[in-house]
């Protein structure tokens, strides 16, 4: 059996726990290289090569070490302006669907100020008092041109009262109640108006055809001078309609060999179809009679 002294199994064991030199050493040693490496960068720029080379494998590093936190605020900040933009874009779709609704009703606001200045515009030119009466409904019956105003008695509308838009004659008061007027048009089959050629002064009677934009002159002989393109306006005849008035323009002209009567239609001037504001007219004028009474005989 082979044996060790007591002073080998020292040295064995000095030589089992040696960790080399102390830490006070290294520190040393760390603390004289640094303060050296320091030393020669400030007196010479021998080491910026090395600087450099190994930044290569430095920086990546560095950002692979922040990426996380990167992306990371990145990705909250992607979420958070879309979430903003979302919000914003609903405010601005319910802003433009608010501003176009508005935009909507000045639009028809600006219409009806110009129907109205031209009521107006008219009116003075008429040199007559009128009352301007809104629309308020139109009968649906087949073949009955009439509509409801919103001036009725209490106004001091009466029946067989002329009644006017801004491009001519529309019809006159058929019914005239305390708050509310029934207007017949020009183009109801019951309505008749005594109107004259502005060319020549060729008195007749247009009547109405049943359609919205179609008046029928029926008592006009074919060798009648008219032709299309003729204004026809109010006679004065019968007091009901002041004379003057646009009444339709002549569009068809059509002689009938075989009949004593032309086959004439017009196209009334008056936006029948269209209209939100008419005119009731007070005329002044006195009515022209249709017969004369005869004279009495004075005795001395």
């Amino acid at each position: 059996m082979l044996g060790f002294s007591t002073a080998d199994e020292i040295l064995a064991i000095k030589l089992l726990f040696a960790t080399g030199p102390s830490i006070n050493t290294r520190l040393l040693v760390a603390v004289l290289a640094s303060t050296a490496l320091l030393v020669a960068e400030h007196r010479s720029h021998q080491l910026d090569f090395l600087r450099a080379s190994l930044s290569f494998f430095i920086d990546p590093l560095k950002y692979l070490v922040d990426l996380p936190s990167v992306l990371i605020e990145q990705a909250s900040h992607s979420v958070s302006t879309y979430a903003t933009l979302q919000a914003e874009n609903q405010h601005l779709q319910e802003e433009r669907l608010i501003r176009q609704t508005q935009l909507l009703k000045l639009e028809a606001l600006e219409k009806e100020n110009i129907r109205l200045r031209a009521l107006l515009e008219n009116s003075f030119k008429l040199g007559e008092q009128v009352l301007v009466a809104e629309l308020l409904a139109v009968n649906t019956v087949p073949y009955e041109h009439i509509v409801v105003v919103n001036k009725g008695s209490r106004f001091g509308v009466y029946p067989q009262q002329p009644v006017l838009d801004a491009n001519g004659v529309v019809g006159q008061v058929f019914r005239s109640l305390p708050l509310t007027s029934e207007i017949m048009l020009i183009t109801d089959p019951n309505h008749a108006i005594p109107v004259q050629v502005n060319r020549n002064g060729l008195l007749t009677i247009a009547v109405g055809s049943g359609q919205l934009n179609r008046l029928v002159l029926p008592y006009l002989p074919s060798n009648a001078d008219i032709r299309p393109g003729d204004l026809l306006i109010t006679s004065g005849l019968g007091g009901t309609f002041p004379q003057g008035y646009p009444v339709a323009v002549v569009d068809d002209f059509n002689a009938q060999a075989e009949k004593p009567f032309a086959n004439i239609t017009a196209t009334p001037t008056a936006k029948l179809d269209r209209n939100r504001e008419l005119m009731i007219v007070w005329s002044n004028s006195t009515p022209v009679p249709l017969t004369t009474k005869p004279a009495t005989a004075t005795h001395d």
